[in-house]
């Protein structure tokens, strides 16, 4: 494979039809989208092996959590660290990627946490220097702003999307968009600090990870497209800004949101108008709400769940 970018050479990759190779390493990377975690992560779990640090990266929808008690079930208690983004972004080329972003800073946490130093020593001799730890795995997934951002602007421009028509998204994150995305922000927060989580708001993700001074989201936006005039946004709705980060992140944050009895209304009125506009039910498209018995969940024993 070929890497060219920020990150540029010629790699080595093997495909395996089976995840029993998984048991002969060291460090296990899961880069997955979350629409897969439920076909994988049950497959996955059976070998791994507790001296493994495993990261699971850009994660949603506590699927750490999820993946380190399927392994613990099977006997087995690696150390699992996530991020709630990931450290690059990238496109596919022929042939290989191109990495588009290096983030200059991604908080990760882990399972145990009592291990989190362990973590960070092997990230950053994996990916360098750029890793700050967050409190828990809970902590971590609520620090994703992918979903209110990406679910925001696949809502308000969805018949571009539809019409395949070229839009970059930060030109088109304007500052009605910017209400939006602000207003399921707020929702976020507010969660985290029901679960006594503190995340910082979606302005300073965007200024850690892309190094921009500019206060408000829309100036943000716009400073974005004007250095980058990019990244262009879906044209196709079969795209991950809805069919993930709707059911596996604004699903995933309501559901967080009834064990502490949060207000999520907007949050809930986006659920709904884009179920509306696809014609199907996102409520019903996250099965690790259940696989982590979050129905009967309170908030003390998922707070203990995710410290490990």
């Amino acid at each position: 494979m070929v890497a060219k970018g920020l990150v540029e050479g010629k790699f080595d990759v093997t495909r395996s039809e089976s995840p029993q190779p998984i048991e002969d390493a060291d460090v296990v990377l899961v880069a997955l989208p979350a629409t897969a975690y439920a076909a994988t992560f049950p497959g996955i779990a059976r070998h791994l092996r507790s001296r493994q640090t495993v990261f699971v990266s850009g994660a949603l929808s506590l699927a750490p959590l999820w993946l380190a008690e399927l392994a613990a079930a099977a006997g087995e208690k690696p150390l699992v660290a996530a991020s709630g983004t990931t450290v690059a972004t990238a496109r596919t080329i022929d042939g290989g990627v191109s990495v588009n972003t290096m983030r200059t800073r991604v908080s990760i946490a882990s399972l145990p946490v009592n291990r989190s130093s362990e973590a960070l020593a092997t990230l950053t001799a994996l990916f360098g220097d750029r890793f700050d730890t967050a409190e828990d795995v809970l902590a971590v997934t609520l620090a994703n702003i992918n979903p209110v951002a990406h679910a925001a602007m696949a809502l308000a421009n969805l018949t571009r999307i539809e019409y395949a028509e070229a839009w970059p998204q930060y030109r088109y994150l304007t500052p009605s968009v910017a209400r939006l995305v602000e207003a399921m922000d707020r929702e976020r927060r507010t969660i985290a600090a029901a679960f006594g989580r503190e995340v910082l708001p979606i302005e300073a993700h965007f200024q850690r990870s892309f190094d921009v001074p500019q206060a408000t989201l829309a100036e943000i936006a716009a400073e974005l497209h004007r250095r980058r005039g990019g990244p262009p946004g879906p044209t196709t709705l079969d795209t991950r800004f809805v069919l993930e980060d709707v059911p596996y992140g604004l699903v995933f944050n309501a559901a967080l949101a009834r064990i502490v009895n949060a207000d999520t209304h907007v949050t809930d009125a986006a659920i709904t108008s884009i179920s509306t506009l696809y014609g199907r039910d996102f409520r019903a498209g996250n099965p690790l709400i259940d696989a982590l018995m979050l129905g009967g969940a309170t908030r003390e024993s998922l707070l203990a769940r995710c410290t490990g």
